[in-house]
Formats: structure tokens, sequence, C-alpha cells
């Protein structure tokens, strides 16, 4: 979640963070692991994607990239799998309290990250747990795609409800 910034302002170092993060980090846990699931013909791949993957906003650039990337290695994988029997999932949350994410995408700065939160009610990370739980926990015949999810004040990346009901 480095940076946020015009794609012309970006800080190349924040870009080769988020793409090391979030599309390296992904195929190379999935490398790692995969190939057990395949011999052993069971598995079950839940991969943390996010609304920024779905739909892209103003100077998220190479953040919502790396969350498409995201989103597109997680339906080849399942393509990739699925005759092996290894599911593949993904939860896709928009902002989410009770995580770094704000303090890293503005260097620490906890005025600006606490700006974010402010004035709505965005979803818990046990919501999210939640939610991941439930994938996890589907009979072996049933694979859950994606959760694409928003709090009731958020309605896409840009659609926040800071009225503070």
């Amino acid at each position: 979640s480095r940076g946020l910034a015009p794609i012309h302002e970006g800080k190349p170092e924040d870009w080769d963070t988020m793409i090391d993060t979030n599309i390296k980090g992904l195929l190379y846990m999935t490398r790692a692991i995969a190939p057990q699931m395949v011999a052993r013909k069971s598995g079950h791949i839940i991969n943390v994607a996010s609304s920024a993957g779905k739909e892209v906003y103003p100077g998220g650039n190479v953040y919502c990239a790396t969350k498409f990337a995201v989103d597109a290695l997680t339906k080849s994988m399942r393509l990739d799998l699925f005759k092996h029997n290894v599911r593949v999932s993904q939860v896709s949350p928009g902002h989410v309290e009770e995580t770094e994410f704000a303090r890293v995408r503005f260097d620490w700065d906890v005025e600006k990250a606490a700006a974010v939160y402010e004035n709505f009610q965005p979803l818990k990370a046990s919501d999210v747990a939640d939610a991941i739980y439930y994938i996890a926990t589907r009979p072996p015949h049933v694979n859950i795609q994606d959760i694409f999810m928003f709090s009731t004040q958020q309605a896409g990346s840009n659609f926040i409800d800071r009225s503070g009901r």
C-alpha cells in the first residue's frame, strides 16, 4: 500500500515494495505450497485481494495494478489447479480498520492515516477473518471464488458516507 500519488509523482522504491509484496510474494508462496496440494489431490488456497483490484482510484495506480494482478492470478490459479482438486478463492475487502494499511500508505503519518477512517465505520479485521473462515469451511465440493465486501458506509473505493452514522 506504499504511496498514494499520481503516476508521474510516484516513487519507484514504493512501486518495487508493492510489486514484491503483492505479486511476487503471492507467486513465491503459491509455488512453495501448490505442488504438495497437487500431489495429495487436496488443498485450498485463499488469497487476500482488495476492492482496489476491482476498481481504480486516483493516486492508487500501482497498488491497484498489483491487486488487479492478485485477482487475475487467483482466477488463473483456479483454472490450473481445479483438475487436481485444489480450490482457489479470494476475499476482496474495502477499507479495513485495525490494520497498518493507512499508516504504511502515509509513511507512518498518524494524522493522515486516522483521517482515512474519520466519520465512518470501515470493516473490521475480524469481518475479513470471518469471510476467510467461511470460505475455508465450505464442503469439499464448494469453491467460493470471491467475496467482495465493503462496510455499509462504503459503496466503492471513492464512495464513502462520512456522515458519522
